[in-house]
């Protein structure tokens, strides 16, 4: 690569301070002028040309040459005396000067539309320093010609980048006309080859050679195909997750905490008002029957995700990005969220009458009002909504993970169940009507471990108009 350095970008210091970043980057030499800084444009139309002196340009060669470290480093030296008008005679004298002073080859510039001029002066050429030009405004001269007169070097120095303008001006005009992209196929390049160029194939191979080849992604499934009666006329025209709370919905805000959490790969079962359930990103599936069956059935619609590790969200709750990540730390085979707050606010809770997931653990903490969680993981006993409060040790929040073997076992469990037809599952009548916390009683009774986290608080569930209101009011932003 030969690098086009104007005039050195000022005096010869500035010189010195060019080769010396040009060659680090492993540029095979630099071509700078005679003209004045700051630089213009040899080929303007009129404008008025001043040239630096013989001494000051021989000076920036000088500079150049013995800055250089690599010996294959090639300094050319180009002179802007036929541009500027000032004749034959004062090109060569300022050409022999540079020559002198160290120059690997001499660029002679010429704005003159045929190639007669550089001709003539290589014809008068004196130096055994190699001559190079460049052919913009004299295009008919055929390289032949140029070798014959004793030019070693001819840069085409922008008909390729004039060729792309054109290139682009063409497309566009054609997607203005056609509006549609299948028109300009046959005028542009296959992706393939845009990979190729910028070096996919050995990213892969880097990729598969120094990163980690055990690292486990998680899929999210997110149930949001109920509807809750209790919460309209807010719902009338929309599922519960998009409910509005402060500018975004409870499922832009789930997405949000998901993605910062490095979780990206994320399913959503659609059911109640499913044509309104559109944002980005997410793939979809469908529950139509989501008024007759529960959370199970919604959750094995999407059975085909169902594979690797998993991470199971209700729709209705909003979290702390910590309280996600200190899931998605658990290496168990199965483990949900056990808010340990519950023990501190049944006396307010209860008396709201709402449904409530309790669970049973086996190590539950032994304080009875706040503490700091830690990251040791107790064994779930019991769960359900029929788990007597006094009995109870906790709540699950509505988020579970599960490992590879996790989801395999809740694939298994499922299926067994499936084949009791009309039999109870755990607290659900039967299976098409069961929730998550019936299928998580099931895996424990099937001799499956749960395991579960410690929070204290650092959630919300938006399950009645009172939850809304209080998300209203203590979510900032």
């Amino acid at each position: 690569m030969i690098a086009d350095c104007d005039n050195g970008y000022g005096n010869a210091i500035n010189v010195i301070r060019t080769v010396e970043e040009y060659e680090k980057v492993g540029i095979a030499g630099i071509s700078i002028e005679d003209n004045i800084f700051p630089k213009r444009c040899s080929l303007y139309p009129g404008i008025r040309r001043e040239l630096a002196t013989v001494e000051e340009h021989a000076g920036k060669i000088r500079a150049a040459k013995r800055t250089q470290r690599d010996p294959d480093f090639v300094v050319i030296a180009r002179t802007e005396a036929l541009i500027a008008g000032w004749g034959m005679d004062e090109a060569l004298t300022r050409a022999r000067a540079y020559a002198d002073a160290g120059a690997d080859a001499i660029l002679i510039h010429s704005k003159a539309p045929t190639a007669e001029e550089v001709l003539t002066f290589a014809r008068l050429w004196d130096r055994p320093t190699r001559l190079v030009v460049v052919p913009t405004l004299y295009p008919d001269v055929r390289m032949e010609e140029l070798e014959a007169a004793g030019v070693k070097l001819a840069i085409f120095a922008n008909q390729v980048l004039r060729a792309a303008i054109k290139g682009m001006e063409g497309v566009l005009d054609i997607l203005h006309r056609e509006r549609h992209l299948a028109a300009v196929t046959s005028q542009i390049v296959p992706l393939e080859e845009v990979y190729r160029h910028v070096g996919v194939d050995e990213l892969k191979a880097s990729e598969a050679e120094f990163l980690p080849t055990k690292t486990e992604t998680v899929r999210a499934i997110i149930i949001a195909a109920g509807f809750e009666k209790q919460l309209l006329p807010l719902i009338e025209d929309r599922p519960k997750c998009l409910l509005d709370i402060k500018g975004k919905s409870i499922l832009e805000r789930q997405l949000e905490t998901l993605g910062a959490a490095g979780v990206h790969d994320v399913v959503v079962i659609r059911g109640y008002q499913k044509q309104t359930l559109t944002l980005l990103g997410p793939r979809y599936y469908d529950n139509d029957r989501y008024d007759e069956t529960g959370e199970v059935a919604s959750l094995f619609v999407a059975e085909p995700e169902l594979q690797g590790r998993v991470l199971f969200l209700y729709s209705d709750i909003l979290f702390d990005q910590s309280v996600l990540e200190k899931l998605l730390r658990s290496q168990s085979e199965s483990a949900i969220i056990v808010d340990r707050a519950w023990i501190d606010q049944k006396e307010r809770l209860l008396p709201l009458a709402k449904p409530m997931d309790l669970v049973v653990t086996e190590n539950p903490p032994r304080v009875r009002h706040r503490f700091l969680p830690s990251d040791e993981e107790d064994r779930l006993l019991k769960i359900g909504q029929r788990v007597h409060p006094d009995e109870a040790t906790g709540e699950f929040i509505g988020m579970a993970l599960f490992s590879e073997a996790g989801t395999a076992r809740l694939r298994e469990v499922y299926h067994t169940l499936k084949e009791r037809v009309n039999q109870p599952v755990h607290e659900a009548d039967r299976l098409e009507r069961a929730a998550m916390t019936d299928m998580l009683q099931e895996l424990i009774n099937h001799g499956h471990t749960v395991s579960c986290i410690n929070i204290y608080k650092g959630w919300l569930e938006i399950d009645t108009f009172d939850d809304y209101q209080r998300a209203w009011a203590e979510i900032r932003t």
